[in-house]
């Protein structure tokens, strides 16, 4: 099933319901911070299009990835961007690169000669420390706006889309008939602004994590605003189920045929046991050179696996004759007990972190479910803090994967990276 890893039932919150959440959590720290709003939602209708607000916020994605700011996407298209004050010079950088972007549109052209101020039609700096009051109530207003729909009769396409986002959760069903119509769409979208990737990381004690392979899938929440506002697609199970058929078979099409470097190497996909057992996978798999099969892990639901077994086992052998990995995902400490991983033939298993098994760490049952499973072949999935990882180390887990390793792989990068530069200085200066 090509979902995404960290994909949960909690009802999605808005960008400015989450912004301001954020300004809140500023208060107790706000010194060096700043905060910058890019008003895109003045500019012509023509430059506010979905990949235009999409291309807009990729600028700031190199800070986001260094753990130097958060970004928010408003309903009306506007970002807002709050951020270390030391990087000032590189949010200057990615609002330069931004009006390059939109250097056509009149509202460009009208500010020019209002560059070096603070504030204009185009953006406004603030300093947090100095100007929290004036932020808070500016986010208090858009929440307001919101909340009372006034603004949502005017915004353009996109924005419209991300608030129906917000109503995804409890909106209309899922119908046969628009399952249909979206899996048309499916047919002629290009998916690939969709496809996101999270690393599987072994971090042992306090070294650097380092990454073994990354799971490929598609952006639920992308797909649903760009293809379903406003529909819940979870009401129907039988239905996702068929939809994330579609999806994978999608996936499949674009790992064939795809010559992006960003989705090679060692690397996992969720896909559906029919999925495995079609003949868009035996297209795939012809496409894939021999010797780079042993490198690509498929990764199979518990629920698709025990609803046919039969169907699993039959599966299963076909993938491992042909060199493929096999790892069965979204267990839990309540359901890991009824999965003997060495019978099934699995390589891997994913375990799903989640709070409460914190002050289980040092329960035996639980190291002595990890020794019968192996603790060199469990994966702890949906790792969003620094808990999971020293609950892992307790029980002898290795391997993670979520957003906080996705952090510390941030980080890493990033002191790697200040490192050479160090380094290619020093040489620099020994050859003068």
């Amino acid at each position: 099933m090509a979902m995404e890893p960290n994909d949960g039932n909690s009802r999605l919150a808005s960008q400015e319901n989450l912004l301001l959440d954020y300004v809140h959590q500023l208060e107790s720290h706000m010194e060096g911070r700043r905060a910058v709003h890019v008003h895109l939602s003045a500019l012509d209708a023509h430059n506010r299009r979905d990949h235009h607000i999409r291309i807009a916020a990729n600028t700031f994605e190199p800070l986001i990835n260094l753990l130097e700011g958060q970004l928010f996407i408003l309903k009306n298209s506007d970002l807002f961007f709050i951020y270390r004050g030391d990087s000032q010079n590189d949010v200057e950088t990615s609002i330069l690169k931004l009006r390059f972007l939109f250097s056509d549109d009149p509202l460009l052209e009208s500010e020019a000669e209002n560059d070096d101020h603070e504030t204009n039609a185009f953006r406004s700096y603030y300093d947090v420390e100095r100007d929290y009051g004036e932020i808070l109530d500016l986010v208090r207003s858009m929440v307001h706006a919101e909340e009372s729909g006034k603004a949502a009769a005017t915004l353009p396409g996109a924005a419209m889309t991300s608030v129906f986002t917000v109503k995804q959760d409890h909106g209309t069903p899922l119908t046969p008939k628009a399952l249909g119509q979206v899996e048309a769409n499916l047919k002629r979208a290009d998916l690939s602004n969709m496809v996101r990737r999270q690393f599987v990381c072994a971090i042992i004690g306090e070294a650097a994590p380092q990454a073994l392979f990354s799971e490929l899938y598609i952006s639920i929440a992308d797909l649903r605003e760009t293809l379903m506002p406003g529909v819940n697609i979870f009401a129907n199970k039988w239905l996702f189920q068929h939809l994330t058929e579609t999806l994978d078979l999608r996936v499949l099409s674009m790992l064939s045929k795809s010559n992006d470097n960003t989705i090679t190497g060692e690397l996992s996909v969720n896909l559906n046991i029919s999925t495995l057992l079609s003949p868009e996978f035996m297209k795939f798999d012809d496409s894939v050179i021999a010797s780079m099969r042993g490198s690509i892990v498929i990764e199979l639901q518990k629920v698709d696996i025990f609803n046919d077994l039969n169907a699993f086992l039959f599966a299963r052998d076909f993938a491992k004759e042909r060199g493929y990995r096999i790892c069965i995902d979204g267990l839990t400490l309540e359901t890991l007990p009824f999965v003997n991983r060495k019978r099934l033939g699995a390589d891997l298993i994913k375990l799903v972190w989640q709070d409460d098994l914190e002050e289980k760490a040092g329960e035996k049952k639980i190291v002595r479910l990890v020794k019968r499973t192996g603790a060199s072949k469990i994966i702890l999935s949906r790792c969003d803090d620094e808990r999971a990882v020293e609950f892992g180390h307790i029980i002898g887990i290795n391997m993670f994967q979520g957003r906080h390793i996705e952090s510390l792989l941030a980080d890493e990068t990033r002191r790697r990276d200040i490192e050479m530069a160090r380094r290619r200085t020093q040489n620099f200066d020994l050859t003068e």
